[in-house]
């Protein structure tokens, strides 16, 4: 464990961190879930509601640099992908 001040500090800050971190990529996950649901259910415009309410939340971790920008823009593209082949479907 750490014994100089500025070690300890260090510590306490990325513990506060490591549980921010944590807290948005679960966030990140539900919502990504959530939209997978209503694919399931092929319901269309939940799925596109879920995105819309997910598409934020993924770019804020990115713009906080919880996650990769472009692991994030990944992400919404393959979601967007998702609802778009359901939609030609309907």
């Amino acid at each position: 464990m750490a014994t100089h001040a500025s070690a300890l500090k260090r510590a306490r800050q990325s513990e506060k961190r490591r549980l921010r971190n944590k807290m948005a990529k679960s966030a990140i996950k539900t919502h990504s879930k959530k939209v997978l649901q209503a694919l399931a259910e092929k319901n269309h415009e939940n799925a596109s509601g879920a995105l819309k309410n997910a598409v934020p939340a993924m770019q804020r971790a990115a713009s906080k640099k919880v996650l990769h920008k472009k692991t994030v823009s990944r992400k919404i593209s393959r979601l967007a992908k998702k609802i778009n082949a359901l939609k030609a479907q309907v």
